[in-house]
């Protein structure tokens, strides 16, 4: 096949997978998020050719059953992942709508959900496994920039600097810690405790983006939380335009910006009706 063929496909496959997506669920995306997943998907592709093409199996459902809570509650742990079985390795793969620089940044973090999955994969189905990664879907604040400018030079550049794989090294000890943790988070759940991040992690940066505006803006809670009032106040006594900016904030002028016009520009606008008095 073609380049152009395999975008085509692409993009035929994903416009399909949506639809169904939004047909189960019954929830629709915008305009220009929806290009943006799209785009993700291709970016991806063209990134990581060798990958995309020889994954051998896809969305391999992996289960860790009857475990104990704290509180003497069961859960059971999943996941789903992606394996690459070529010559003598085979490489397992977790795909994360993350950005790569937080991966890195958090990587214990992503470093004791794989180890569980490699724990299971290789103790419960006595697999071989060589090889963990995460693969982190979210384009770069500069690549989304790029792509919104569509300079090809530019995209090919930025894209250059793009690095969504990042090799997840296993640790025995990592398991047994995260199963513990999981256990927790169920009692916390169960006991209805639910505590929102501190203002310290809101203020942490996320590519670029404070975790408080590139995360707590997609959150429709946001306004019950403490944390991120503190964050988008910044002060114990706030003005009164201080409060309005907070309550408006739809995030950064040049998102904000670039939605509204992605939008309009692929949005439907119905002709003008008369209405007589």
């Amino acid at each position: 096949m073609t380049e152009e063929e395999i975008l085509k496909e692409i993009e035929e496959a994903f416009n399909l997978n949506y639809e169904r997506l939004r047909l189960e669920g019954g929830h629709a995306l915008t305009e220009d998020i929806k290009r943006l997943a799209l785009q993700m998907v291709i970016r991806y592709w063209k990134k990581m050719p060798d990958v995309a093409e020889k994954v051998t199996d896809t969305e391999v459902k992996i289960s860790l059953p009857e475990q104990r809570s704290p509180k003497r509650r069961k859960f059971s742990i999943e996941g789903i992942v992606d394996i690459l079985k070529e010559e003598d390795e085979t490489w397992m793969y977790d795909i994360k709508t993350h950005d790569g620089k937080y991966v890195e940044k958090h990587l214990r973090d992503y470093e004791k959900q794989l180890n569980v999955y490699s724990h299971i994969w290789k103790g419960l189905r006595g697999e071989e496994l060589d090889h963990t990664a995460v693969v982190a879907l979210s384009l770069p604040p500069q690549l989304r920039d790029a792509l919104r400018t569509g300079d090809e030079k530019r995209i090919e550049s930025e894209t250059a600097k793009w690095n969504p794989l990042i090799e997840i090294p296993f640790d025995q000890k990592h398991v047994d810690e995260t199963i513990k943790e999981f256990g927790q988070v169920v009692d916390r759940i169960e006991d209805n405790v639910f505590s929102p991040p501190t203002l310290a992690t809101l203020k942490e940066k996320i590519g670029g983006e404070q975790f408080g505006t590139r995360i707590c803006l997609n959150c429709d809670a946001r306004f019950s939380c403490r944390s991120y009032r503190k964050f988008a106040l910044g002060s114990s006594s706030p003005t009164i335009s201080a409060f309005k900016k907070y309550i408006e904030d739809l995030g950064p002028e040049a998102d904000v910006e670039g939605w509204t016009t992605d939008n309009l520009e692929h949005s439907e606008i119905p002709e003008a009706v008369d209405i007589e008095a």
